[in-house]
């Protein structure tokens, strides 16, 4: 209890002597005989501003606290770290920005180098005031597989954040994999040690996949573009969090060109009508599945969004009925959606309001589960005959919706809305009423027998 009521205190460890505030703190038992200046800590805080010697407590208590855990990790991999964390705190409770020795002897003007000797002058030789202000703490130089930890837990933690549980497991799958296959092809390197001739390696690696000397490549530029992507973000990421954003980078600049993407082709009008919306076509997948791929049809959603849809965005009861695709907030319950303009609503008409009526509350059981949808439903349209060429995946609905949208002439910032697509001017209201939305759909759903549902 007595330590929780001294962390509550706002006035911890100050001192008052004279009218200027002293950092005062004694040093933890379990240390006592490894911290080297004895069994009280004590410094001037140089104000008698309370509110300022409160700031410069914080950085010291951080700054110790650091030191301290340090000093019990002992020979633990991860002390060099907190060492080097601790060093940063406490250089910047004196005021000054940590530095390597050669960084300030080269970088600094003479007169913040003797500023620096002057706030060391009255300390032991070997001391943490002395390394910290005089730039004596070595960085940590990570191997790559163990940034890529702090990666996750500490770089980009506030990113993963809103990201549902599966969505944080792909996310991070695509950057272990990037990350194992620098490894497979160079080794486990610091991250200080990795050289331009190594990024040209991995970039190598990936041009003989996506443009190999003979025959077709068994990768995309858009596959090889990401993972040199992914690695170039760790390696500035990481060095940003260290302190060192000037670090140059051995993976900038590599790219692959992507002029020939090709677009999944769309499903015929016909197709979608004769085949897919045909009595039985769908009957063996189950009833949720089944009912996204409906709405899926007279939507155009990514079908993330529809499985991931709940009943406080389905709106059955409004003048339009209609779906509104928006990030889940729940911090128990989080999720992103793709990109800001993604966030849209979406009139329901045709066969896509009838499936709605049926499961007002979702499809809980593809609730975060994508990839088990997209399987499910691919390997029911293979069994079924229902893809018109090899091409075509359960994803091209999506591309027929935006073609039929086109053939009827629908407006085309209304199918940029529609789409969940950027709209390259400033964005004003609504873009119009949900009637009028609703109205421009009709035009292009489908006839459909109830029953299908």
């Amino acid at each position: 209890m007595g330590r929780r009521r001294e962390e509550q205190d706002p006035d911890r460890f100050l001192r008052l002597r004279g009218d200027h505030f002293h950092y005062y703190r004694r040093v933890p038992k379990e240390v006592g005989d490894l911290d080297r200046r004895g069994a009280f800590v004590r410094r001037a805080l140089g104000t008698a501003d309370r509110k300022k010697a409160r700031t410069a407590r914080d950085l010291n208590e951080a700054a110790d606290n650091a030191l301290w855990a340090s000093l019990m990790l002992g020979e633990n991999p991860q002390a060099a770290r907190v060492r080097y964390d601790q060093a940063i705190k406490r250089a910047e409770s004196l005021g000054f920005v940590y530095r390597p020795l050669a960084e300030i002897l080269t970088a600094e003007p003479l007169e913040n180098i003797l500023q620096r000797f002057e706030n060391t002058i009255s300390e032991p030789a070997k001391s943490p005031v002395v390394d910290a202000v005089a730039g004596m703490v070595e960085r940590p130089d990570d191997k790559i597989s163990d940034a890529l930890k702090l990666y996750f837990s500490e770089i980009v933690c506030d990113e993963l954040r809103t990201k549902s549980p599966d969505q944080r497991k792909r996310w991070k799958a695509k950057r272990q994999m990037s990350v194992d296959v620098f490894i497979e092809l160079v080794e486990d390197k610091s991250m200080s040690k990795i050289t331009r001739e190594d990024a040209l390696k991995v970039h190598k690696y990936w041009l003989d996949r996506v443009a190999p000397e003979k025959g077709a490549g068994d990768r995309s530029a858009s596959t090889g573009n990401r993972n040199i992507a992914n690695l170039r973000s760790l390696y500035a990421d990481y060095f940003r969090h260290l302190g060192f954003p000037e670090q140059k980078n051995p993976f900038a600049d590599l790219s692959f060109s992507d002029k020939s993407k090709r677009s999944r082709p769309p499903f015929p009008t016909a197709w979608i009508k004769d085949k897919i919306l045909a009595p039985g076509a769908l009957k063996n997948l189950n009833d949720q599945a089944r009912g996204i791929v409906l709405a899926f049809v007279e939507t155009g959603c990514r079908p993330s969004e529809i499985a991931n849809l709940y009943d406080g965005v389905i709106h059955l009861e409004h003048d339009v009925p209609h779906i509104s695709v928006e990030p889940r907030e729940d911090p128990e319950d989080p999720r992103e959606i793709k990109t800001a303009s993604s966030v849209r609503k979406v009139p329901l008409v045709g066969v896509a309001l009838e499936v709605f009526k049926k499961h007002p509350n979702g499809f809980p059981r593809y609730k975060d589960r994508e990839a088990q949808l997209s399987a499910a439903v691919n390997k029911h349209f293979k069994k079924h005959n229902l893809f018109p060429t090899e091409n075509h995946t359960f994803y091209s609905l999506r591309h027929s919706f935006e073609d039929r949208m086109k053939n009827a002439r629908l407006d085309e910032e209304l199918r940029r809305m529609l789409m969940g697509h950027t709209i390259d001017r400033p964005k004003y209201g609504e873009g119009g009423e949900m009637k009028m939305w609703q109205e421009e759909l009709m035009k292009i759903a489908l006839p459909f027998d109830p029953a299908i549902v």
